[in-house]
């Protein structure tokens, strides 16, 4: 889409009532050049924005081509994080439901695709240097999210070269926070037995400095603000998204008050594996392997071509969404709801980690 229709731009969002959708979904409402946005997701919210239509889709099963047919921007973010032990479920609606959003956007005649892609997709790479969009693509094999983020982006090469005329757009973002999503990501990552209130400044006393621990991170509305570009500007391409500083254990124990003690990494992942196996905690020990395995990345494409940068830093991304853990905040979409029907005791009751 070199250029916005005169009448304005219809911008289809597939996956648009999570942490990063219902971001993107203001983000393109507070555009003047956005004549319509359309939200699909599996689960229709309770929530009203300007211009915004909502369809009810399953992109692993239902039609997908009549909802983009006459739209100028598709932005795919939908994705499932859980079951972690249930891979085939996951496979199955991020690669499966990748390439039938892909395939329905040719079929549709739409120029632009957005996808989220992800710093999980990077090969492990260097913590002391920042590595560009060249970087290898192939994840960590062990871990569901990051294997299928490498298997959608090889799959979107071959898109790319069976479809040049559609300009193909790839954000690749590292850790992503804001204080309406702390409810989602806490059952998506640490479970029901973890107290909101123990993330408080003061009651974690020490912080693990583990090889390996250092990450990106980015506020919600500033990815959000990346994708608003990338729908509507004309660039193409990979493009690494993260706000500055790199969170390492010292960051995080200043957050909390606390003191870093090295440690190996064996202990802990011991833990968080017998953890996973008992149904405690729904993250993975495959992800943690591949989470102190990821590179820190470069961002300089991104604010020089797409013209983005962040308005808030990593640890006010970080606070922020420790503040929302605390108070268990939310929205009123199914995704962000800050407390599931039949609460924690139904997430124990479900088997944590094995239902979607």
């Amino acid at each position: 889409m070199s250029e916005i229709p005169a009448n304005g731009a219809r911008v289809v969002v597939v996956g648009a009532t999570g942490n990063v959708g219902t971001s993107v979904v203001a983000a393109l409402a507070e555009d003047s050049r956005v004549a319509s946005i359309l939200g699909v997701a599996r689960r229709l919210p309770q929530w009203s924005v300007p211009r915004t239509e909502w369809a009810q889709a399953d992109i692993t099963r239902d039609d997908l081509v009549g909802l983009f047919r006459g739209a100028d921007a598709v932005i795919h973010l939908a994705w499932l994080i859980q079951p972690s032990h249930s891979p085939l479920i996951t496979w199955r609606a991020n690669v499966g439901g990748s390439l039938r959003v892909f395939e329905a956007t040719a079929q549709a005649g739409v120029p632009a695709l957005v996808y989220a892609s992800s710093v999980g997709a990077y090969s492990p790479g260097p913590k002391d240097t920042a590595v560009a969009e060249d970087w290898p693509t192939d994840g960590w094999p062990t871990a569901s999210y990051t294997r299928e983020k490498a298997y959608v982006e090889r799959s979107l090469d071959a898109f790319e070269r069976g479809h040049p005329d559609i300009r193909v757009v790839r954000l690749r973002p590292g850790f992503i926070f804001k204080r309406e999503s702390a409810s989602e990501q806490r059952r998506l990552f640490m479970g029901p037995l973890v107290p909101n209130q123990l993330v408080r400044p003061g009651l974690v006393p020490i912080i693990p400095d583990l090889p390996g621990l250092r990450f990106q991170a980015v506020h919600t509305a500033d990815i959000a603000e990346a994708y608003r570009l990338a729908a509507l500007r004309d660039v193409q391409g990979a493009f690494n998204i993260a706000a500055d500083p790199v969170v390492d254990a010292s960051l995080l124990a200043d957050i909390f008050g606390a003191r870093t003690v090295a440690l190996p990494r064996w202990p802990v992942r011991a833990a968080v594996w017998l953890a996973w196996q008992l149904h405690l905690v729904p993250a993975s020990p495959y992800l943690l392997d591949a989470f102190l395995r990821l590179p820190i990345m470069d961002t300089s494409r991104a604010r020089t071509e797409l013209g983005w940068s962040p308005r808030r830093s990593a640890r006010e991304a970080l606070e922020e969404f420790l503040g929302g853990l605390r108070d268990g905040a939310g929205m009123s979409t199914p995704p962000l709801t800050p407390r599931m029907p039949g609460g924690r005791g139904h997430e124990i009751r479900t088997g944590v980690g094995v239902r979607p």
